[in-house]
């Protein structure tokens, strides 16, 4: 786990300088996230389970009162105690024992499997909050633009230059930007719920995100081999073992048990009688075989194994072709983040000349305040869609490193 961690952050360490380190974030998630710590208790109860299987059948003890003594030779039987130990057949306690740790093994790849997932939902939401979080600073600097757009329509209005709709319009649109911003912030406090609750902390306890993310040069190099290795599939591996060793046990308990025992018979001397037995006790050692003539039960147990054995070699096929698909569609959309990156970082610097060429045009007294509200327009649109697109980046990375780490 602490190796998924690091190479998970290793391609955007660079751009953490300036905040709170998500390696610090993840492991602290780790360390308290309560469905971790339940999927740990469940090992241990199922590990526990050895030494609940390590054990031989109970020892039976009787003790029978004779309520009319019968008369024998020797004297009057006047009471009976008994003991019977069965034994299992040989190997029965260990191959008790293999299934039950085959299945705390099985059960150890949810805790795997659980790790993973709460690191990619930890990063995640990370990456969520610091889009909502980027997005707010993009809307302050546009509201901040058309406050200077403002002052521009007002001086233009005072020479008759602009009308009182310019005005009109720009305000609305800051009113429009200033909404969008409050919708913002209260996705940002959800989300930050979510975040914290990953970490099982206070959901108002304040995150210190990275001031900028920026999508690397390079892709990290992700091995698809390592898809097979992935704890969703070995999981199947381990409960197909399971069902191996629940056949080995079943075949050990079709086999006969001996038992052993020891019956005592107390016995009263004759009266007036003199002889060497006389009122001599009983004690009779006994051997008992308990033989599964009718095993049925046996033969069916075989059956539904085979069976079992089936099922998981489908569901695992099944799942693989589930987490194929899931990996080459992130890949995919990492692909098509960069893309859009790219194009969202072209379109912002022709939108960004484009209010040059505006700004220039108001000291030559020709500056239309339609095409500022446009341009204004188009170029948050793309500042919007440039953070999508790093987000989506980072996200897919967190999809793709738990495919294949």
């Amino acid at each position: 786990m602490k190796r998924l961690v690091l190479i998970l952050l290793g391609l955007m360490t660079f751009n953490f300088s300036n905040g709170q380190q998500l390696e610090i974030l993840i492991n602290e998630a780790l360390a308290n996230n309560p469905e971790i710590q339940k999927f740990e208790l469940q090992y241990s109860i199922a590990s526990e389970k050895v030494n609940e299987v390590n054990t031989i059948p109970n020892t039976e003890f009787g003790v029978g009162y004779f309520v009319s003594e019968p008369e024998t030779r020797t004297g009057a039987q006047r009471f009976k105690i008994s003991a019977k130990q069965m034994m299992p057949w040989f190997g029965s306690i260990t191959a008790r024992e293999n299934y039950v740790n085959s299945l705390a093994d099985a059960k150890y790849e949810d805790i795997a499997i659980a790790k993973r997932k709460l690191v990619a939902s930890v990063s995640q939401s990370y990456y969520n909050l610091y889009a909502l979080k980027t997005k707010q600073r993009v809307l302050d600097d546009n509201i901040a633009l058309l406050k200077t757009y403002e002052t521009l329509a007002l001086t233009s209005l005072e020479v008759g230059k602009a009308s009182a709709v310019d005005v009109l319009r720009l305000q609305m649109r800051q009113n429009e930007l200033w909404q969008s911003k409050q919708v913002l912030a209260q996705l940002y406090l959800a989300e930050q719920t979510t975040f914290n609750k990953l970490l099982n902390r206070e959901k108002s306890v304040e995150i210190d995100l990275v001031s900028e993310l920026t999508i690397p040069l390079n892709d990290a190099l992700n091995d698809s081999k390592n898809l097979a290795l992935h704890p969703e599939l070995t999981k199947y591996d381990k409960l197909f073992k399971s069902v191996e060793q629940s056949e080995l046990l079943n075949q050990k308990d079709s086999q006969p048990m001996v038992g052993f025992g020891l019956d005592y018979v107390s016995v009263s001397e004759r009266p007036n009688m003199s002889f060497s037995d006389n009122g001599k006790d009983i004690v009779m050692p006994m051997v008992s075989l308990s033989i599964p003539i009718f095993n049925k039960k046996n033969k069916s147990q075989t059956r539904q194994n085979a069976l079992k054995q089936q099922e998981i070699t489908f569901q695992k096929q099944e799942r693989e072709n589930v987490l194929e698909t899931a990996l080459s569609k992130a890949i995919n959309n990492r692909i098509a983040s960069r893309i859009s990156y790219d194009t969202q970082a072209k379109n912002l610097k022709q939108a960004k000349d484009a209010e040059d060429i505006l700004i220039k045009s108001y000291e030559t007294g020709t500056i239309d305040f339609n095409d500022v509200l446009d341009i204004q327009e188009l170029q948050l649109k793309f500042q919007i869609n440039q953070i999508e697109s790093v987000k989506n980046y980072y996200v897919q990375s967190t999809i793709i490193n738990y495919l294949t780490i």
